[in-house]
């Protein structure tokens, strides 16, 4: 990253616990964990527009002068990617290496600075059946009473603050934990949204050792595993899109803050919204995806891909269209014009667009003040072409 001249602008950033827009306070080493993807599918513009809007996060604390310490999980062992793996009659193993390349590759592409740590559930399995073992141990954690699969729940009991950070009233909770792999009408649970910690081995099913029998992990206590034990016990930011609100991130950090006896377990839990196409959210799910890679075989620059992304705020539900990739080629053209023209000072639009990027990543504003600098034939064309690679991760020469 170019370094830029003049001063740069702390971050705020919005916070779904609070339901405001507050200054992060990083140290001089900022921490942040992004939740990473599960690998049964190639990366779909959903997730290309959350990574950014945390690769912004990354830029922007960079540009303050902070150290940055990012980790990303991988979920390469979940129901949905053996479920993918036995439709395509492919090994598990070889479809999460597929796809977990194809995801690195697209967000290489994209300019997607890389998180210093990057590991997956299955690298990370003795800490995560250490986690589960000690919650075990200090009865936040239960079997249910089933003699053929004596699974391991986390008792939300012992979480008093549990809701805090999704706000979410019990209906709603319940709603989504059934749509988003939770299982709230298992019968034995304490409480129906106590989360799954391990599931004991079931016959045809990948499984490994542990204190607590075969089997492998549940979601979220993935997360809070791998999280802590590189970041520590409170962090800057959580992230990840607006889907893990609940029940993924109510629950990581409510194991994470049992586990360590500190709360909140983030200073912002922050999420980006979701990317849609013909009214509908764009997911697996549904099938209705654009995927980054179908795109960059296509010849799109992934500059354009990026630019059109960013064209929205990050915590904007918008949808996708052809259109946003045709205006992103026009800026991008006329931003590359204007960049190499030498003239007149810009540093005054590299404060604007770095106002606009500390005002919660406000990249609808900062994208309408590069449009205003290719405009002005005046202006020099050096400091924004650096500010743009810099803090927008956009390449201009």
């Amino acid at each position: 990253m170019p370094d830029l001249p003049g001063s740069p602008s702390p971050l705020r950033l919005y916070d779904t616990a609070s339901a405001s827009v507050r200054p992060t306070t990083p140290s001089e080493l900022a921490t942040m964990y992004v939740c990473g993807i599960t690998p049964y599918d190639a990366t779909h513009l959903g997730h290309a527009a959350t990574y950014i809007a945390f690769d912004l996060v990354q830029r922007v604390w960079l540009d303050n002068g902070h150290r940055v310490h990012v980790v990303q999980n991988i979920t390469d062992i979940d129901d949905p990617l053996l479920e993918r793996a036995a439709r395509d009659d492919i090994d598990w193993q070889d479809l999460a290496a597929r796809e977990i390349q194809l995801f690195r590759e697209d967000m290489t592409a994209l300019r997607v600075l890389p998180p210093q740590d990057y590991i997956g559930a299955v690298e990370a399995m003795d800490e995560v059946t250490a986690a589960v073992q000690s919650l075990l141990a200090s009865g936040a954690a239960y079997r249910v009473d089933d003699e053929a699969h004596p699974d391991v729940y986390f008792d939300i009991a012992s979480a008093p603050k549990f809701g805090y950070e999704s706000r979410y009233d019990l209906d709603t909770m319940l709603t989504l934990s059934a749509e988003r792999g939770g299982d709230p009408d298992r019968p034995g649970k304490r409480n129906a949204l106590d989360p799954l910690l391990w599931r004991t081995e079931r016959d045809g099913e990948p499984s490994w050792a542990s204190p607590m029998g075969r089997g492998r992990p549940g979601w979220h206590i993935e997360c809070a595993a791998i999280a802590g034990n590189r970041l520590g016990r409170t962090i800057d930011v959580q992230g990840g899109g607006s889907d893990l609100i609940f029940p993924h991130h109510e629950c990581s950090a409510a194991h994470a803050e049992v586990l360590t006896g500190v709360a909140p377990f983030a200073r912002h839990y922050t999420h980006a919204g979701m990317i849609s196409l013909d009214g509908e959210k764009m997911s697996k799910s549904k099938g209705n995806l654009v995927f980054v890679s179908t795109l960059r075989a296509e010849g799109v620059d992934p500059a354009a891909i990026r630019v059109a992304l960013l064209a929205g705020h990050y915590r904007s539900d918008r949808p996708w269209s052809p259109d946003l990739l045709d205006d992103a080629r026009d800026r991008l053209a006329s931003w590359r014009q204007a960049a190499k023209r030498t003239g007149a000072d810009a540093t005054d639009v590299l404060t604007e667009v770095r106002a606009a990027l500390a005002d919660d990543l406000n990249t609808p504003a900062a994208l309408a003040t590069l449009d205003r600098w290719a405009a002005d034939e005046t202006l020099d064309g050096d400091v924004i072409a650096d500010a743009a690679d810099a803090l927008l991760g956009v390449t201009l020469r």
